[in-house]
């Protein structure tokens, strides 16, 4: 006797069993729950056993639901792989990958490999989380994101981190402004003038605290914002100048900003891959974390990102 159950039934099986919850599973394949409860009552009639215990306030699998969910896990995985790999069915496989990011990341990184990916598989969908490093982080631990580009994580236990950039902190100024006529910028010349930084909430501001912590003459903060393209604003408003990661500063030939690079002391912090520990990826996040991996085999192990020189370099006053 042929077994009555699709695809769609297995997908549906293996959302509910990933969220937990029939409603977010539903809302993740995007059907009603009345048609989502339809295709799991169909797959345990088909198969003649229960495969999820449910109550009014959660859903959890059976001992054989447990064991149906591994080999459903494995097959849908292998058939993705297949199409994937197939020229032409490739272009036209569906899906979806969510990646979390800090937003300096977006530039360098994300719309060179998001571009690529697209060219490639042109029906997944990416959806980008761009948020502080401490959102992303979680992001990724509570699997809300595939896997993230992050400067944290590297020290989380159930994290891995996977570097693939290594850059600085250079000084944000207008071109017009005294400091963009030096070769080099030490922090304490920074203090000397109107300082805009990211609120203590912010990872990069708990970095530079920590690498700052007892220096004399240290930078102390006039403006604070969330995001650090608000503070490349203001700067660019001729309110202050700022700390900023070196990819996060725009091209060189920028008509109002320029950075410098700082020293005394020189801070770096590194850009890298994060994803859970011993949790497998989609198919299709899997190709994506993959084409990183490939842009940073091209640039170096790790690479090091670009500093903007200043406009006028003669003098390091």
């Amino acid at each position: 006797m042929a077994i009555n159950f699709n695809l769609n039934d297995l997908q549906a099986f293996r959302a509910v069993a990933e969220l937990n919850s029939f409603r977010k599973a539903a809302e993740a394949l995007h059907v009603s729950q009345p048609a989502f409860s339809r295709r799991i009552e169909k797959l345990e009639e088909a198969l003649g056993v229960r495969l999820l215990d449910r109550t009014t306030r959660r859903v959890s699998l059976t001992s054989v639901g447990r064991d149906f969910d591994r080999k459903v896990q494995q097959l849908l995985d292998d058939l993705d792989h297949t199409l994937l790999g197939i020229r032409g069915v490739a272009a036209t496989r569906m899906g979806e990958v969510t990646i979390a990011c800090v937003p300096s990341t977006v530039y360098y990184f994300l719309s060179q490999v998001i571009s690529r990916y697209h060219e490639r598989y042109p029906k997944i969908r990416v959806k980008v989380f761009d948020a502080s490093a401490n959102e992303v982080l979680s992001a990724v631990s509570r699997g809300e994101a595939d896997f993230g580009l992050n400067f944290v994580g590297g020290k989380e236990p159930d994290i891995e981190f996977k570097p693939l950039l290594e850059e600085r902190f250079v000084a944000a100024c207008r071109r017009d402004h005294p400091l963009a006529k030096k070769r080099r910028v030490s922090w304490t010349d920074l203090g000397q003038y109107d300082y805009i930084s990211v609120s203590k909430a912010s990872g990069n501001r708990l970095l530079l605290d920590q690498a700052l912590s007892g220096l004399p003459g240290r930078p102390q903060s006039i403006y604070e914002t969330q995001h650090v393209t608000t503070m490349l604003g203001l700067v660019e408003a001729s309110l202050g100048v700022a700390a900023v990661p070196s990819i996060a500063m725009p091209d060189a030939d920028h008509p109002l900003l320029v950075s410098v690079p700082l020293y005394d002391p020189v801070i770096t912090r590194k850009i890298g891959l994060i994803r859970r520990k011993g949790r497998s990826l989609s198919p299709a996040a899997q190709q994506l974390y993959g084409f990183f991996l490939e842009m940073k085999a091209k640039r170096g192990k790790p690479a090091k990102a670009r500093v903007a020189a200043p406009i006028s370099a003669a003098v390091d006053q």
